[in-house]
C-alpha cells in the first residue's frame, strides 16, 4: 500500500519536494490515456463522415495562416510588454497628467471588448488617417489591448514588495533605479510570470479576432477552407493543435523561468 501511495499520492510536507522522473512520467502516460479515452469514446460516437483528403488540399492555406499568426503573436508579445512597462510606469510617474492618461488608457481598455477595439481602430481611427495596412492596424490594436492587462501585472507585481525593504534600499544610499533593478524587480518577476504566461498564451488566441478585418491569420484561414470543402471538424482539429504548439512554449518558459527565480523566503 506505501508503494502504491509513494508512486501516485504526494503527502502534504512532500510537495515541495522533486518528485522521481519514473513516477512523473507514469503519471503524465495514466493522464494522456484518459484524454484520449474521453476523446476516442466523444468521436466514436459522433455520426460523422470524415474528410481529411479534401481538407489536406488546402494544407498550404494552414501553414500560411499559421505562419502569419506566428509573426503577429510574435511582434505584439514583443510590444505589449514594451507597451505595459511603459503604463505601468507612467502610473507611478511624478507628472499627473501622465498618470491620468495611463489610467484612462487602461480602464477603457480593459472595459471594452477586443472585438470593438478592432473594428473602431481599423474602420474609424486608421481610416480617419488614410492608413489602410491590416497588419500594422491589428498588430497595434492587439498589442495596445495586451499592454493594458500586462501594466496592471507589472504594477500590482511591484507593489507587492514590502515598503520595508524599499526604505532599507534608501537606506543604504541606492538610487530610485538601482533600487527597481537590484530590489523590486528581482523579487516582482517571481509574482508576476504565472500572470504574464496566462497573458501572453491568451494574446496568441485573441489574434484569432483580427480576422473580423481580413487579416489572413490562422483562424480566418481555416474558417476558408471550412467553408470551401463544409469540413468543420476536419479543419478546427489542426486550427486547436496550431495554437497549442504556438501557446505550449511560453507556458513551459515560463515555468523554467519562475524555478530560475524562486528562492527560499
Amino acid at each position: 500500500m506505501r508503494m502504491v501511495r509513494s508512486w501516485f499520492w504526494v503527502l502534504p510536507d512532500e510537495r515541495n519536494k522533486p518528485v522521481p522522473w519514473q513516477v512523473l512520467c507514469l503519471n503524465w502516460a495514466l493522464a494522456f490515456l484518459l484524454l484520449a479515452l474521453v476523446c476516442f469514446f466523444s468521436f466514436g460516437q459522433l455520426r460523422y463522415n470524415w474528410n481529411w483528403e479534401t481538407v489536406g488540399g488546402y494544407s498550404n492555406f494552414f501553414w500560411r495562416g499559421w505562419w502569419n499568426t506566428l509573426k503577429i503573436s510574435v511582434l505584439a508579445l514583443v510590444l505589449s510588454t514594451l507597451i505595459g512597462s511603459l503604463a505601468a510606469l507612467a502610473r507611478n510617474s511624478g507628472l499627473l497628467a501622465l498618470r491620468a492618461l495611463s489610467r484612462l488608457y487602461v480602464e477603457i481598455v480593459r472595459g471594452t471588448p477586443l472585438l470593438v477595439q478592432i473594428s473602431f481602430a481599423f474602420y474609424v481611427i486608421a481610416d480617419a488617417f488614410r492608413f489602410q495596412n491590416r497588419f500594422a492596424v491589428g498588430l497595434l490594436t492587439l498589442s495596445f489591448f495586451s499592454g493594458a492587462f500586462i501594466s496592471e501585472i507589472i504594477r500590482g507585481g511591484v507593489e507587492s514588495i514590502g515598503a520595508s525593504q524599499l526604505e532599507s534600499a534608501r537606506a543604504i544610499g541606492l538610487s530610485r533605479s538601482q533600487t527597481y533593478r537590484y530590489v523590486i524587480l528581482p523579487q516582482a518577476i517571481r509574482v508576476i510570470l504565472p500572470a504574464l504566461a496566462g497573458m501572453f498564451a491568451n494574446l496568441i488566441k485573441d489574434s484569432s479576432l483580427l480576422s473580423v478585418i481580413s487579416i489572413e491569420e490562422f483562424t480566418w484561414n481555416a474558417q476558408q477552407v471550412s467553408a470551401l470543402t463544409y469540413s468543420n471538424f476536419e479543419c478546427y482539429i489542426p486550427l486547436a493543435i496550431g495554437y497549442l504548439v504556438l501557446t505550449l512554449p511560453i507556458t513551459l518558459w515560463t515555468r523554467w523561468l519562475e524555478t530560475r527565480t524562486r528562492y527560499e523566503t
